[in-house]
């Protein structure tokens, strides 16, 4: 296989990762066939997982807009993925050009992507770094010099924690996240389950297993339990179409189709 300039050296092309699948599943032209080929194994099982992963863009791109307009200027994105058409920087500094972004990801492709697409933008960039060390994350030069925690910070955690186990103690890192964002900050969450998920649902989430990040389905009150003390801004932590729709045709007569729940939280 010919790499491509985005692929940077190191990269195994022969196995598929998940940020690819995801980008595939989107529309976006940065996977390999070994993607694609798993990508619609996928499908073959949950004939609607483009639309959840459609689903769950669409749930960023209100929530980027909601809090620009709640006042809102840095935006924290873990688990970022390849940058396709719709991302937090776009939809953000198109409401406020000064509108700061940190994109967070630890897998070198989407890293790499993210760069090239970033050249040029003072207020954002991109850090490769583990979900599972927030610590690191909060110490980056990149992180820091970019984002003032003087200041409320959205911490956006949008298709990620899944990928955590539970032995990585997903609730531990997003406390202290948490505890690093003053008060009137904002954490954002999606997150899949399998409650209410047909057999071939569970079934294809086996198939993650075979990418880098295996898919971990929670139940919702285990996933609220991420949000800590932190109140819920209506309508609370619910299917993702259900979060603020911004005209009621788009939510669909079966919402929980989606697999996922979706909510946001304010620092009080």
């Amino acid at each position: 296989m010919t790499r491509p300039s985005w692929a940077p050296e190191g990269i195994d092309l022969d196995r598929p990762s998940a940020s690819r699948v995801y980008d595939f599943f989107v529309g976006g032209m940065h996977n390999f066939e070994i993607d694609r080929v798993l990508a619609r194994q996928i499908e073959s099982f949950t004939p609607n997982v483009a639309e959840t992963m459609r689903a769950n863009r669409d749930l960023l791109r209100r929530c980027v807009r909601h809090l620009v307009d709640a006042g809102i200027t840095q935006f924290l994105d873990l688990g970022s993925g390849i940058p396709t058409v719709g991302n937090v920087h776009e939809v953000a500094q198109a409401r406020d050009p000064e509108a700061r972004v940190v994109y967070v990801d630890i897998d070198p492709v989407a890293v790499a992507h993210s760069r090239a697409i970033l050249d040029g933008n003072a207020h954002a960039t991109v850090v490769q770094a583990d979900m599972a060390r927030p610590e690191t994350i909060l110490a980056d030069p990149e992180v820091t010099r970019l984002l003032d925690f003087e200041r409320p910070v959205a911490v956006l955690l949008l298709g990620v924690l899944h990928f955590l186990p539970d032995d990585a103690d997903p609730a531990g890192c997003v406390a202290r996240l948490q505890e690093a964002v003053v008060p009137g900050s904002y954490v954002a969450i999606t997150h899949a389950t399998a409650d209410g998920q047909p057999a071939e649902v569970l079934e294809a989430q086996k198939l993650s297993g075979r990418t880098s990040t295996e898919i971990v389905l929670r139940g919702k009150d285990e996933i609220a339990g991420f949000f800590g003390d932190w109140p819920l801004l209506e309508p609370g932590l619910v299917h993702l179409p259900l979060w603020r729709p911004e005209h009621p045709g788009d939510v669909g007569e079966h919402p929980e189709t989606s697999g996922a729940y979706g909510g946001v939280a304010r620092k009080a």
